[in-house]
């Protein structure tokens, strides 16, 4: 029995070269963009030292000796959500 092969659609070798910068490339650089705006141009004195036994809310800036410096963009329970330069990560706190 033989199987019948379609036509290709679509693929990536239609697109236009520089359109697309891989996996998730067009929101990596509005993601960049964002922490550059909302992160990075902040006076130091701004961020907060990030420690698991604080609470964190909405909006603050945080220091975190791993991912660097971050914005908090949601909190759900004992969970954050923080904005880095490399991109979003969740990380615990404590609730309020």
């Amino acid at each position: 029995m033989s199987m019948k092969r379609t036509k290709q659609r679509g693929g990536a070798a239609g697109r236009r070269s520089g359109e697309y910068a891989g996996f998730g490339g067009a929101k990596e650089k509005e993601t960049e963009k964002s922490w550059k705006e909302d992160v990075a141009e902040q006076p130091e004195t701004s961020f907060v030292p990030y420690a698991l036994t604080n609470h964190y809310d909405k909006g603050t800036l945080i220091a975190h000796t791993s991912f660097g410096k971050g914005l908090i963009l949601n909190v759900d329970g004992a969970r954050v959500e923080v904005l880095f330069e490399a991109g979003k990560k969740k990380l615990g706190h404590k609730p309020a």
